[in-house]
């Protein structure tokens, strides 16, 4: 990837990671030109934040197409209009088609609040509490066709308290997700992070394991 490399940042919501890292971006941290942000919504705050910011934006709302594949195709035929180098996933609650992720393969990121493999799918942090895990926190990870199973980056965890609620406790995952995301996203970008053949290399050796950051 190049230094200052072009990225599209994909919403459905609010957009507190995309704020992270519009943050981070205004302050010179972040080796990421953000090209665009796109959602699948046209009530996203996020998109408020992105025009707050001088930030390009775009939306399709998925409603209007037929499947999941036709409205992938015209994603990435209006992506295409910015020529990005990264995709990051920030709250995107679409499940992407085999053929949108085979476009971008290797190039696009996402965040999964959980000590992936653990706890892939919805409700995490309740299934925490549930399991009496004593850590969790969140992944970023390279996306693939399988969901929430792609080659792992960057793990940021905490210890659980057993008394919090899971609104406290996603509360602070939140937290930990705003630091580690951006991270994530410079080393793809500086190039010192890649994904080969379905696996993560990191600094040109093979990380069979995510690295791990507790808080």
């Amino acid at each position: 990837m190049p230094l200052r490399c072009k990225t599209a940042i994909l919403i459905s919501g609010t957009g507190t990671n995309l704020q992270a890292f519009i943050d981070l971006a205004n302050d010179g941290q972040l080796a990421l030109d953000l090209s665009v942000v796109f959602s699948n919504r046209p009530d996203a705050y996020g998109l408020v934040r992105a025009r707050n910011a001088g930030i390009a934006t775009a939306c399709l709302e998925h409603g209007k197409f037929a499947d999941r594949e036709s409205f992938d195709s015209a994603v990435a035929a209006e992506l295409a209009n910015w020529k990005p180098d990264l995709l990051i996933l920030a709250g995107f609650m679409r499940i992407l088609s085999a053929g949108f992720v085979e476009r971008y393969a290797g190039r696009i990121l996402n965040i999964h609040p959980a000590l992936l493999p653990l706890h892939p799918g919805l409700d995490t942090h309740q299934r925490v509490l549930d399991a009496g895990d004593a850590w969790h926190g969140s992944t970023v990870h390279f996306v693939t066709k399988e969901l929430d199973a792609g080659p792992g980056i960057l793990q940021g965890r905490l210890a659980v308290n057993p008394q919090e609620s899971a609104e406290q406790l996603a509360a602070r995952v939140q937290m930990i997700e705003h630091q580690i995301y951006p991270q994530a996203a410079n080393w793809v970008a500086s190039g010192r992070v890649e994904c080969r053949d379905g696996q993560t290399w990191i600094d040109g050796q093979l990380s069979a394991e995510p690295v791990v950051k507790t808080f």
